[in-house]
């Protein structure tokens, strides 16, 4: 399995890179929050020559405008992937179901180039979700052992741990497969 992490405005935009083949980094959250580090936290991943991917805190209502938003602020490139953070917010509410599965198919159809795909912890996988949708892929928060999360659907990405910070694999043989995949 490859190993990667995930980065926000909490990290530093020079974090550590050895032994990684991917990164993800926020680039925006609801339709007016952008990364201020997402820049700088991109051309690190990329001089790095990493698999980029960036994510969007998404939240309930106005999801058109949220995928216009994340796609208008995303570097635009080949090969990145997309996703979406579907959980609670600090207000403790979350978009429905409905709302998920619009933002990821509108994302898709905004940015035909790219993968998109759909990341949640355990707990909403298993209780909040009822449509199963991941759009081209589901990134998995468990922290559990790497590459072990405690679901039975399949997955491409698992956050293991948030120590010392958010830490991934991904279930490729090789990091020319997952550039490979990266590229629809």
């Amino acid at each position: 399995m490859l190993r990667g992490i995930d980065v926000s405005a909490y990290q530093s935009s020079s974090y550590d890179t050895d032994g990684l083949s991917f990164v993800f980094v926020k680039a925006t959250e609801g339709r007016s929050y952008v990364n201020p580090k997402l820049s700088a936290q991109t051309k690190r991943g990329r001089d790095a020559g990493l698999v980029v991917g960036f994510y969007h805190f998404l939240w309930p209502g106005n999801l058109t405008a949220q995928a216009e938003y994340f796609v208008s602020k995303a570097p635009e490139r080949k090969g990145d992937i997309l996703a979406v953070d579907w959980e609670s917010n600090g207000e403790g509410t979350h978009p429905s179901n409905a709302e998920k599965d619009s933002f990821i198919r509108k994302v898709k159809a905004l940015r035909p180039d790219n993968r998109v795909v759909l990341y949640t912890n355990r707990n909403y996988w298993l209780t909040v979700d009822t449509t199963s949708y991941a759009g081209d892929g589901l990134w998995i928060a468990d922290y559990v052992s790497a590459g072990k999360p405690r679901i039975q659907a399949d997955w491409r990405f698992h956050q293991y741990t948030d120590d010392p910070v958010d830490t991934n694999v991904a279930d490729f043989a090789s990091k020319a497969a997952l550039q490979k995949w990266a590229r629809p």
